[in-house]
């Protein structure tokens, strides 16, 4: 048990980070954070190497947030409008950077989640496309593929090239920073 603690206690901020990047909401994605500890502290015996721990971990974290995107995305969004503050519903005046980093987390939510997860997983959390390829169980191949046009879709939003929403099209609560994360 204290093997698991080492092992699994400083990947927990990286866990987080991947999570809210991938779920947009701060308190479903220490939820998913919770729920995956409880996974990995429950089936600790039944990982396979010890080196691969990290793969093991962040592959239960991914495999839990899809499984609940799709259980999501056939309810539907639900947003009660009581629970809404004025200031979600304004947009702050704007700045160049601002703009520019609103127009990246658009750009990147409206990337396919496999491609966002691979590009999250790369670019986010440092992993090696071997590391990358482990933890979502997908050929390496696979995974520079979904690297590249996940890069080359990004550069087109960000150019013009690909319409994307405006920023009233996206709902607030869905928007997060990375930098805010890391």
């Amino acid at each position: 048990m204290k093997d698991l603690v080492q092992l699994v206690e400083p990947m927990i901020p990286a866990l987080r980070r991947y999570a809210r990047a991938l779920l947009h909401d701060r308190a479903v994605a220490d939820d998913l954070v919770q729920d995956c500890l409880e996974r990995v502290i429950s089936h600790w015996m039944q990982r396979r190497d010890a080196k691969d721990t990290r793969q093991w971990v962040f592959a239960i974290l991914h495999n839990l947030a899809m499984r609940g995107l799709r259980q999501q995305s056939r309810r539907g969004l639900h947003l009660a409008l009581e629970e809404m503050d004025e200031a979600d519903m304004s947009t702050p005046a704007p700045q160049e950077h601002r703009v520019r980093h609103q127009e990246l987390m658009r750009a990147l939510d409206q990337l396919p989640e496999d491609q966002r997860s691979v590009l999250l997983l790369v670019s986010v959390e440092d992993m090696s496309y071997a590391e990358a390829a482990a933890t979502l169980e997908i050929p390496i191949g696979t995974v520079m593929s979904r690297l590249a046009r996940a890069r080359q879709r990004i550069r087109a939003m960000m150019d013009g090239e690909i319409d994307m929403p405006s920023l009233t099209d996206t709902h607030p609560a869905k928007r997060t920073t990375l930098r805010r994360l890391k």
